[in-house]
């Protein structure tokens, strides 16, 4: 058997309906819709989501949540015990977490370290945030923690 040679299978396919051609066609004038109505109008039908006059599942779900101004704050997170393969009194930033390929370049805007896992010895991390967990194992160890402010442009 080639490739050339497949078929469907007899009675798996039909061709569509092709309306609005005309008098000859059969599927002409009003174009299978019959006369008038709503389901004859341009853009005519029931909406997504209606059923039948039933009160619809997304009106009868209750509404949750509210998230103001444009959204949550969302963060790129690394845990402490990723941080191992920094040497002693090393800078943590986004840029060299970066190129430590532990986060993406994109996603350098907000970092946030957590305290999973452990710190062999001192470094100084620069993240948009940090847990207190995190912070207590950094300090811990003679390590510094500073709070970047802005965002960092992604490039």
């Amino acid at each position: 058997m080639k490739l050339d040679e497949l078929r469907p299978a007899p009675g798996a396919t039909k061709r569509r309906k092709k309306i609005g051609r005309g008098p000859g066609s059969g599927h002409g004038k009003t174009s299978t819709k019959g006369h008038k109505g709503h389901n004859a109008r341009s853009g005519g039908g029931k909406g997504g989501g209606f059923e039948g006059g039933q009160m619809p599942l997304y009106r009868r779900l209750p509404k949750r949540g509210f998230v103001p101004h444009g959204g949550r704050t969302v963060y790129v997170v690394v845990n402490l015990e990723a941080l191992g393969g920094f040497g002693p009194n090393a800078v943590v930033d986004p840029e060299s977490l970066t190129r430590a390929r532990l986060i993406k370049g994109s996603a350098r805007s907000r970092v946030k370290i957590l305290g999973e896992g452990d710190v062999a010895h001192a470094l100084t991390v620069r993240a948009h945030a940090v847990s207190g967990s995190a912070r207590a194992k950094i300090e811990a160890k003679g390590g510094r923690v500073e709070t970047l402010g802005g965002e960092v442009p992604a490039s």
